[in-house]
């Protein structure tokens, strides 16, 4: 087994994951309403600005962010697919959306190399609470000042941040439409078994074995890929953090128990289970992805998210929706000037 461990100074890395097509011009639009205000909603709107928050300030412990590499042929989970790019790769839906195949027709095996990022604050203790980000390195220095911040003014706890990449590509047929919009615990075994041991190893932390000290955060399919770490493993995951969810039929290859991919969640799984222990806190914004199409397309970001706050609030989970006014997918703007309440929010009431 391979191993690399650096220290990783000044990294800032911006690229996002790609976005799914942008819908088709020509067919009768559907403008998603903002949604009502209560309790658990929050309409924002421009201009947004950084949170202060993203200050760095010299008089706080500064925490390290640590990198380490690992390679598909390590993975008895996800030993590695590749989109095979074609006809069927190339098809949309009248909507602009890939379509969903039979793996067999749409991935074939292919080698990825997965890169971890680790944040460790100065105040870190055994068996420390954690967060999960997904497509860590477009985040994980963009949280780092955060977090030193907060827990030097203990309003979040001395959290480690774990934040994998995706094993590449995006959607259907590619290896980080695989992990990230596939409804079942197989991704939240992935991370216990084969990520978290190698956080361990690599950096000599301890992390905690409570599921209330286990956060999982996520944008866009990270953001949905969050969501279903914690609906399948509640044993493990109790703090869920969401911007732009990908709630929507994105899962490939298709499933007859969720047809309609991440939809599901707020239109069948969600209503009929039992309320699990779980802590939500969802964003999505005004213009996200296909914002003016039909509900019958199943891929309408800001329905999609509007209905995920529906179904929670409907089952008494403790959440919270913020709905961002000219909100994009993903966007950045509203990362930064949220994500500190964010935090704060998703943990109240831990006690470590």
């Amino acid at each position: 087994m391979k191993t690399k461990l650096t220290i990783v100074a000044g990294l800032f890395i911006a690229a996002l994951p790609a976005l799914a097509q942008p819908a088709a011009p020509n067919l009768p639009k559907f403008p998603t309403p903002a949604p009502a205000l209560n309790a658990e909603t929050t309409v924002i709107r421009p201009p947004y600005a950084d949170a202060p928050e993203y200050q760095v300030n010299p008089s706080v412990p500064q925490g390290e962010v640590h990198d380490f590499i690992m390679y598909s042929e390590d993975s008895k989970i996800y030993p590695g697919i590749v989109r095979i790019e074609g006809d069927l790769a190339a098809k949309r839906d009248p909507y602009g959306n890939r379509m969903p195949w039979p793996a067999e027709q749409l991935s074939k095996p292919g080698r990825y190399e997965r890169h971890v990022y680790v944040y460790i604050p100065k105040q870190v203790k055994p068996n420390a609470p954690f967060i999960v980000v997904q497509d860590g390195h477009s985040y994980i220095n963009r949280m780092a000042p955060v977090l030193d911040n907060m827990i030097a003014a203990h309003r979040v706890p001395a959290m480690i941040v774990v934040a994998p990449d995706s094993g590449g590509s995006d959607a259907q047929g590619s290896q980080r439409g695989l992990e990230y919009d596939t409804l079942s615990g197989r991704y939240a075994d992935f991370i216990e078994t084969e990520v978290l041991p190698r956080v361990s190893e690599a950096t000599g932390v301890a992390l905690t074995d409570n599921p209330d000290g286990r956060a999982t955060m996520g944008v866009s399919s990270g953001a949905a890929c969050a969501f279903t770490m914690a609906w399948f493993r509640p044993d493990r995951w109790r703090r869920v953090l969401c911007y732009s969810g990908t709630f929507v039929n994105q899962a490939s290859p298709p499933n007859p128990e969720s047809p309609r991919g991440a939809w599901e969640y707020h239109a069948t799984l969600i209503p009929a289970a039992p309320r699990k222990r779980l802590r939500v806190w969802l964003e999505v914004g005004e213009k996200d992805l296909h914002h003016d199409d039909p509900e019958e397309s199943w891929h309408n970001w800001p329905l999609a998210n509007q209905r995920m706050a529906q179904a929670l609030a409907a089952k008494g989970y403790d959440h919270r929706f913020t709905f961002s006014l000219g909100g994009r997918h993903g966007d950045l703007r509203v990362l930064q000037a949220t994500l500190p309440s964010a935090l704060a929010w998703l943990w109240e009431g831990y006690r470590g």
